[in-house]
């Protein structure tokens, strides 16, 4: 029999007689992580000016570069050598042309032009056949016992810089609102505050990844927005692609795709032209399931496992061990490869992010999330960026 007392659903339209059921609890599904940010840590000091400059150096090189098609009489017996760069080489320099087992003697270098003479088959060596671009790379410098000092050489050091950027967003509730009662939120003016502060941090992170600072008036102006580089925009050095320079295919037949092979002759190029120690991998989402897939064939499960795992959070090989980040904000065709330790973020002195009231012009609370942020990136070269890929 159907029941035909007082009901939930009789309680007039719209149910004006119960009271509402609402959560206190607020659902946010917007992407705000910053994997990157937590991962790199406050910055240990704060910049002190709008331009962040920091010093960097580097050592003399020990290697130089043939720079000739044709050799007199010949490859195997050529004595004296176009190379790109004389002043890399000393008299009594032992030097090996690429990966030859040979080992030559520089007993001149000629001044005021780019070649070097040489003694071929040092120590009983066998002749390599020489080819243009063909690294030399300097073993050492052999003295003469009671010779004078040699011709004092150096290196200058050089100021790299960045500019800060400003990240704001403005917050402004009326007096009703602020003092009406409202579901999950005991105080509206900061819940926007911690709103806009994901928001911001955000766009820091992305500002870092992708950041680009304008070409003309870079330090801001009334019409320029100031902005800074970020890491993509900051490497010049490392710049990989599969099939092309050190790295091989994805598969040998033409594949762009991320494998173990491009992932580390990456690594390696970068170990061989620099002394920094990559222990950071930042990818996006398709990048980071062709990392986890390095170790797919390789997994190894009991008939009573009901977990299966196919994720990698650390990936060492022999040129360094490296966290592996997801992030959302670097692009879909790249994989960044990271010094953590010469890479800092730093809030302009006093203007990390902060709320700042502003004057009421009217029955509301008025104010700004605002920071000023740089990135200081030492060293570009002792990071790199694989590009091209597919996901």
């Amino acid at each position: 029999m159907a029941f035909t007392g007082k009901a939930s659903f009789s309680a007039g339209s719209g149910l004006p007689e119960l009271v509402e059921d609402v959560s206190d609890i607020i659902g946010i599904v917007s992407p705000h992580e910053t994997p990157l940010l937590d991962h790199l840590g406050d910055a240990k000091r704060a910049a002190m000016s709008t331009v962040h400059e920091w010093i960097e150096d580097a050592m003399l090189p020990n290697s130089g570069q043939i720079n000739q098609s044709s050799f007199s009489p010949g490859p195997t017996t050529a004595t004296t050598i176009t190379v790109d760069d004389a002043g890399v080489f000393r008299e009594g320099d032992l030097i090996r042309p690429g990966q030859s087992g040979e080992v030559a003697l520089v007993v001149a270098v000629v001044t005021g032009s780019s070649q070097i003479a040489i003694v071929r088959g040092y120590g009983g060596t066998s002749a390599a056949t020489l080819a243009d671009d063909m690294k030399l790379t300097i073993i050492g410098n052999a003295a003469l016992e009671g010779d004078v000092a040699p011709e004092a050489r150096f290196t200058n050091r050089v100021r790299k810089s960045n500019y800060t950027q400003i990240f704001t967003a403005g917050i402004d509730v009326s007096g009703s609102m602020q003092a009406s009662r409202a579901y999950g939120v005991a105080d509206e003016v900061d819940y926007q505050k911690q709103e806009r502060m994901r928001e911001l941090l955000r766009d820091l992170e992305n500002c870092v990844i992708n950041g680009v600072a304008p070409t003309s008036s870079p330090q801001g102006s009334s019409t320029v927005r100031r902005s800074m580089n970020g890491l993509l925009h900051s490497m010049q050095t490392n710049l990989f692609e599969p099939g092309t320079g050190p790295i091989p295919d994805g598969d040998g037949a033409g594949s762009d795709l991320l494998n173990e092979a491009v992932l580390n002759a990456a690594l390696k190029s970068i170990w061989e032209n620099s002394s920094g120690s990559v222990d950071t991998i930042v990818v996006g989402g398709g990048q980071k399931r062709r990392i986890n897939g390095f170790a797919t064939g390789s997994r190894a499960y009991l008939p009573d496992d009901q977990v299966y795992s196919d994720m990698i959070s650390v990936y060492e090989s022999d040129f360094g061990v490296c966290r592996v980040l997801l992030s959302r904000w670097v692009p879909s065709d790249k994989v960044l490869l990271l010094d953590s330790s010469r890479i800092s973020v730093m809030p302009m002195q006093g203007r990390s992010f902060h709320y700042k009231p502003l004057a009421a012009t009217g029955d509301s609370i008025s104010g700004q999330v605002i920071g000023e942020y740089t990135l200081e990136f030492k060293n570009e070269n002792a990071h790199g960026v694989i590009s091209g890929l597919g996901v």
